[in-house]
């Protein structure tokens, strides 16, 4: 759900200078704030479609379906409409579309520059919104919402990542996982309240109230300085030097300052990034960076954060009950997200994406076949208070396993492995397959929930076996590795060593 590029801190052997300085901690935190946007709307629409109000003005059939008693709708067909869809889904094809422009901004232009228009752009397609009389204004300012999306996925994790020092780069790189999580929470519990606002104009309130993290990002990134990375490729070395003196609190900084010198320089030699990645030498880089982002979607987690409200109401649960439903889901993301940060530099990569695998398959079979016994195919029926409570705690589970896995691991992880000479292209395959797969579950998921019934969550489960077996035998570990090592680790890897090249490893020349 969130973009990430790690550029920064790692050299030969990782040995630097300097360590986590309050400056760095500051402005990861501010830089941050990016996940705030993209975690806020991902919780605010789900609540926003599910609310009477705005179903009425907007989607007044799918208003009329959910009330009218004498249509004998099953559960699962309440709210299948593909304009209700596109509403949400749109975002995901602006911030697609927006994610390549924002990668040639961000390397050309520097990472800051990229914060502030996704921001702007945010900012502006949260007051159409708010004020949006028509459904045309709606999608515009959803739209809108996209492009700023996929300015701040593109260049925030890039710039966090570049910050960082290489011991704790996981966790400061899933701090913007982390603001997501926030911004997740945040929204369910403003749906929870406006929907309690009579007048019949408390959605607007939820839809504008995303102004509020695109200010604090755009004013944000005017105050935040450039990493050295960035100040080096643009020719200022001096300044670059200076600068990573002050993010690591130490004179003593030649080593690395010679390591992203060098890696720039290589870099600049490579025409073209874009056929580079295709090359055999990059094969395990390309795969990743295509397969984990795909992977992530079909775990089936954006159905439960962008349609949680709804599909607790499809359920049976009534609307105070599907909204705080909601945000108890939200607590859990934050407080797991917290679990992985705290563990991903200390028991790696592979371990929690296969612990997190098991638990998630384990719980999409237990609600399956609870949905399925209670609400059986013909979607008539309803669940006990028992009932209601097993299903809200499998539904938590499996949002906690995500949470500390595939949740942030499914950024880091493709962010981590390519060489500066492939990072822009690995980083749009990363980004666009991400969300042309979020566009295309969030387009297609009410109309599945009505014609697979409760076999959807069997569905997705299916798939997160399939990624576990994946992971267990082609993700070699990657932490605390440096980047520039990381070919050490394809070389050694069972399936992977026989596309890397013997002097990848001992020069690291992409020339050669």
């Amino acid at each position: 759900m969130a973009v990430g590029g790690n550029f920064a801190s790692q050299g030969r052997g990782g040995n630097y200078e300097g360590g986590v300085t309050p400056f760095v901690v500051v402005t990861c935190v501010v830089a941050a704030m990016g996940g705030l946007l993209f975690g806020y709307d991902l919780g605010i629409s789900g609540g926003v479609t599910s609310m009477d109000d705005f179903l009425l003005k907007f989607f007044p059939s799918v208003y009329h379906k959910t009330k009218d008693g004498s249509l004998h709708e099953n559960q699962y067909c309440k709210y299948a409409n593909e304009l209700l869809t596109l509403f949400t889904s749109s975002l995901y094809l602006a911030a697609l579309v927006a994610s390549f422009a924002a990668s040639v901004v961000t390397r050309v232009y520097g990472r800051k520059i990229s914060m502030f228009l996704g921001g702007l752009a945010f900012l502006i397609g949260a007051i159409l919104n708010g004020v949006a009389m028509n459904i045309a204004v709606l999608i515009l300012g959803r739209l809108l919402l996209g492009v700023g999306v996929g300015f701040a996925n593109q260049s925030v994790p890039v710039y966090l990542s570049e910050m960082a020092p290489a011991k704790i780069r996981g966790a400061l790189n899933i701090g913007f996982q982390m603001a997501i999580t926030i911004g997740i929470l945040v929204a369910n519990f403003v749906n929870y309240g406006t929907a309690k606002i009579g007048g019949g104009w408390g959605w607007r309130i939820s839809l504008a109230l995303a102004g509020v993290p695109a200010i604090l990002m755009t004013i944000g990134s005017l105050f935040l300085p450039d990493t050295p990375n960035s100040i080096i490729d643009r020719g200022h070395h001096e300044e670059a030097k200076k600068m990573l003196q002050k993010i690591r609190g130490t004179d003593n900084v030649d080593h690395e300052f010679q390591d992203l010198v060098q890696a720039s320089e290589a870099a600049k030699k490579v025409d073209h990034p874009w056929r580079n990645i295709l090359e055999q030498r990059y094969r395990p880089q390309l795969v990743i960076c295509f397969l984990v982002p795909f992977f992530q979607q079909l775990t089936g987690i954006n159905v439960i954060m962008f349609y949680a409200p709804v599909l607790f109401k499809t359920l049976g649960f009534g609307d105070d009950a599907s909204l705080m439903s909601s945000a108890i889901t939200g607590v859990v993301n934050v407080v797991a997200t917290v679990v992985s940060i705290v563990s991903v530099d200390r028991f790696g990569r592979r371990g929690l994406f296969l612990e997190g695998g098991i638990q998630m398959i384990i719980c999409q079979i237990a609600v399956g076949a609870l949905i399925g016994a209670n609400l059986g195919v013909i979607g008539e029926g309803s669940f006990s208070k028992i009932e209601a409570d097993l299903l809200l705690t499998l539904i938590c589970l499996y949002v906690a396993a995500f949470a500390w896995s595939w949740g942030p691991l499914g950024w880091l992880v493709p962010s981590e492995i390519c060489p500066l000479e492939i990072r822009s292209a690995g980083q749009a395959i990363n980004v666009s397959v991400n969300m042309f797969f979020t566009f295309i579950i969030g387009q297609g998921f009410l109309s599945m929930l009505c014609a697979m019934k409760f076999g959807l969550f069997f569905f997705f489960g299916g798939f997160v076996v399939i990624m576990t077996i994946f992971i267990f035998f082609f993700l070699p570990e990657t932490k605390n590795v440096p980047i520039e090592e990381m070919n050490r680790v394809w070389k050694a890897h069972w399936f992977w060593g026989k596309y890397i090249p013997d002097e990848a490893v001992i020069g690291e020349d992409p020339e050669k």
